[in-house]
């Protein structure tokens, strides 16, 4: 066990390394949660992917028509179909061509754990990382991120590369606001941090891009999702933290 204070101090003392070294030499699968993880987590990997002619691909795991249960502006097909944009525009910024995105449409907050509909996830993104040219690594959520569905991606990824033998790199996302105190089960985590202060104005637009999840776009449902400042403020840095799996 280790204090989450004493992580996250580790964390932001990892040494800074290239591109290369996080990802390997051939192209990345970037698996995010729910729209919106992508930017918040690695914005700035995927923009230095672009700009290095390595384009990851992109891969949404859930529909995130799960932010706003009660809004009758915005029921989840309508929701599902603006959260599915708001990701398109947000990666478009960060310079990711649009056939380097998919959405796999699990439901939000109930991302499979394991069972047939994880096997059909798992199946899924094998078959995208076999169809490209050279995909030397998959990226999820960090393994204790505090939320279900970043769980559920970081098993799914863990599969997916012990599968097609690739290297499983995390991102803390929630893991960044746990409290110093709360114990987390696992050992000080070794990576790499990646300099993105060249695209985090980039970043910024991507994360802004998410209009749904900022509280003033959906106003009718009072217990609707909204991203809090001690998120934001993570992710407000030149660098971004990866971890070895």
């Amino acid at each position: 066990m280790i204090a989450a204070g004493d992580l996250h101090q580790a964390w932001r003392a990892l040494p800074v390394a290239p591109l290369s070294d996080i990802i390997g030499g051939g192209t990345c699968l970037i698996l995010a949660p729910h729209p919106d993880d992508e930017s918040l987590g690695c914005g700035g990997l995927i923009a230095a992917c672009c700009a290095a002619g390595r384009p990851p691909l992109v891969a949404i795991l859930t529909d995130g028509a799960g932010s706003h249960p009660q809004s009758h502006a915005f029921p989840p097909a309508r929701l599902r179909a603006l959260r599915e944009r708001e990701a398109r525009d947000a990666v478009a910024y960060l310079g990711l061509p649009p056939d380097r995105i998919l959405f796999l449409g699990q439901p939000d907050t109930a991302a499979p754990h394991q069972g047939p509909a994880f096997t059909v996830a798992v199946n899924a993104l094998s078959a995208c990382v076999k169809r490209e040219n050279h995909c030397s690594a998959i990226l999820a959520p960090w393994r204790h991120d505090p939320h279900c569905d970043h769980e559920a991606a970081s098993l799914i990824a863990a599969a997916v590369a012990e599968r097609c033998e690739i290297r499983a790199v995390g991102f803390p996302v929630w893991g960044w606001t746990l409290p110093d105190d709360h114990a987390v089960p696992a050992p000080e985590s070794s990576g790499w941090r990646l300099d993105i202060a060249r695209f985090l104005p980039l970043k910024r637009q991507a994360i802004q891009a998410h209009r749904s999840q900022y509280g003033g776009l959906i106003t009718d449902d009072p217990t609707g999702f909204q991203l809090p400042p001690a998120l934001l403020s993570a992710f407000e840095t030149s660098f971004e933290t990866f971890l070895q799996s």
